[in-house]
């Protein structure tokens, strides 16, 4: 595998335009004990709350994804920046343009985590998500201004309701909002997503594939997606813990995993679109130090 190396980048510089976070907590997060795994990204520029950044149980190789704008497959370093997770509420200064969000994250990460990094630039093996040829089949989704926050849907356990074959179900209302849910029942894995890019959709891919998948359809919009097949290797997504027994009273049926597809035959025949293996240059992030603990707020 060829590899350059680009440069070395340190972080702890001053920040472009003298802008910081106003106000920063970040902390670790609370153990979630209740079967489910909850991760919420939200503010900041483009978003519904532009004035203040809530990340809650994120990792850190997802914070560095987000503060310079890459995937997390691009992001390399010790495993436990995927497992440990953090709390991260700040407040945003008006008119802070993405950019600029962008680099006042990566402030945040060198101040509070004392975070250290390098670019590197391989050739890699890759999917790039195309068109096939009957073209697509994806149904675009309905804005609903009316629609509940998405995590006022979620039901509590034991409440989650299943179709004929045993998978939970989206919550009523949950259409109008993003929202992903993976499951998995007897060697079956169920992803179903709602409101979902193109690029939202080939980093859900990318998780479930042994390379990254790179966006080449050209389509544009929101989709709601649903998506069925054997999942690679029996996991349902990297870095995730196994799924928690099903509720109680649900109707599991027998295994049926022998005739689910690979996810490229379902790619193909569920959505119309296509991966295709190919090899290309792709930027990586490698952290080469970082403070497990945060500093104090």
């Amino acid at each position: 595998m060829k590899k350059s190396m680009l440069a070395w980048v340190v972080l702890g510089c001053s920040i472009a335009f003298g802008q910081t976070f106003e106000v920063a907590s970040v902390k670790p997060a609370a153990p979630q004990t209740d079967g489910r795994i909850m991760v919420r990204m939200g503010g900041g520029p483009g978003t519904p709350d532009p004035g203040q950044l809530n990340y809650s149980n994120v990792s850190l190789k997802q914070v560095i994804s987000n503060a310079y704008n890459v995937k997390a497959y691009q992001v390399s370093g010790p495993d436990w920046l995927d497992s440990q997770r953090y709390d991260i509420i700040a407040k945003v200064p008006e008119g802070v343009t993405k950019e600029q969000f962008n680099l006042m994250l990566q402030h945040l990460l060198a101040e509070r985590f004392a975070l250290e990094l390098r670019h590197e630039t391989k050739d890699f093996p890759l999917y790039e998500l195309v068109v096939g040829k009957g073209g697509p089949k994806l149904k675009a989704s309905v804005n609903d201004p009316n629609a509940a926050p998405a995590d006022a849907l979620l039901p509590p356990p034991g409440r989650i309701t299943t179709d004929k074959n045993g998978f939970p179900q989206l919550p009523p209302g949950a259409a109008g909002r993003p929202m992903t849910m993976m499951s998995v029942m007897n060697g079956r894995l169920r992803m179903t997503s709602t409101h979902q890019t193109l690029p939202r959709l080939v980093d859900l891919l990318s998780n479930q594939v042994d390379r990254p998948v790179v966006d080449k359809t050209g389509l544009s919009g929101e989709y709601d997606v649903t998506l069925e097949f054997a999942p690679e290797g029996g996991s349902m997504m990297k870095g995730m813990p196994p799924p928690p027994p099903p509720p109680p009273g649900a109707n599991v049926p027998s295994d049926n995993s022998g005739d689910a597809p690979s996810i490229y035959t379902a790619v193909q025949e569920q959505l119309g679109l296509k991966l295709d293996a190919k090899k290309g240059p792709l930027e990586f992030l490698v952290v080469t130090h970082a403070e497990k603990t945060p500093t104090e707020n």
